[in-house]
């Protein structure tokens, strides 16, 4: 079998993909753009590991099975895949990132509660304002805290707020408008972790921001499409919201013009939540264990549902 893998690698990442293939063939490429025109090695090719360019999807007519590097997929959802489920199965990284993405919302939860963002800022310009500071200094414990999307992040975030004695409301997939708005109206942190799915687009509109309290705070884990930026960006600026923690945008990397770079009470962690320094080295791991399945003919983990949209 042929095997495509557009990665950026070092050499003992490649010297383990070439252990788990064994006799199997692998292509290797970096990461690619869509106009590095289509490789001839992926005509022929039965797997494929990475985040291939979508339009090549069609043209590569040997292609069973597409291990993604990535939990999202926003880019392939607009191809035909009544058509193109047929021959070929995608899985992706479903709750590979839950614990370090989980660890970011918790540790910029207690930077905005305990002022840390603020201070950082003042300690890069020399400003004493320790009396000021205090006054506004809040504590996590006994906070109800909403969270918008209850997959592998939420749940892992759930279990890390239990020590703090958080009343935590889940929002699955069967979340109502109605019941979401009461919930926001006594909310003191909102945590989104959801995927992209027409439900979920434009959720956070600037009706539903208005509705929290101007002593909340926001965080978006999950897909930049959930909340209206300009009306975020707007609340925080009025001094009407306690601040955000935003990881995710609509544009990446993020323009210099973009408002979100001086915003006040806003911590950008520039998408990096999910990271940690052996991250590639266990997606390896993950393609492994699905490439026996393949071979064994076995149901893959984290296959996608273009249906659903997760």
């Amino acid at each position: 079998m042929d095997i495509f893998v557009c990665l950026d690698l070092t050499a003992p990442q490649i010297a383990r993909l070439r252990e788990v293939a064994g006799a199997d063939q692998l292509h290797f490429h970096g990461s690619l753009a869509a106009d590095a025109g289509f490789p001839p090695a992926l005509a022929s090719c039965e797997a494929a590991f990475g985040n291939p360019p979508a339009e090549w999807l069609a043209r590569a007519e040997a292609l069973r099975w597409v291990q993604l590097e990535s939990v999202g997929f926003d880019g392939y959802r607009g191809l035909d895949w009544g058509a193109l489920g047929r021959r070929i199965t995608m899985t992706n990284l479903a709750g590979f990132f839950a614990e370090p993405v989980a660890e970011t919302a918790l540790a910029g939860i207690l930077a905005l509660v305990r002022g840390l963002d603020r201070l950082v800022r003042l300690q890069a310009a020399r400003d004493w304002r320790c009396e000021e500071i205090r006054r506004t200094l809040r504590t996590l414990a006994g906070a109800t805290v909403v969270l918008f999307g209850y997959g592998a992040i939420n749940r892992r975030l759930a279990a890390l707020l239990e020590p703090f004695g958080c009343a935590v409301e889940p929002f699955g997939r069967d979340w109502t408008a109605a019941s979401l708005d009461r919930a926001l109206a006594r909310a003191d942190v909102v945590v989104c972790a959801a995927p992209e799915t027409d439900a979920t687009v434009g959720v956070f509109d600037a009706v539903r921001l208005a509705a929290l309290k101007q002593s909340a705070f926001f965080v978006n884990l999950g897909r930049g499409s959930v909340v209206v930026e300009d009306a975020l960006a707007e609340r925080l600026r009025q001094g009407r919201l306690g601040g955000a923690l935003i990881d995710v945008t609509l544009a990446e990397p993020l323009p210099p013009e973009h408002v979100f770079w001086r915003c006040p009470n806003l911590i950008l962690t520039q998408h990096t939540s999910g990271g940690t320094e052996d991250e590639m080295d266990r997606k390896i791991e993950v393609f492994a264990d699905n490439l026996a399945r393949f071979r064994a003919g076995d149901s893959l983990v984290g296959v996608v549902d273009f249906e659903k949209g997760y």
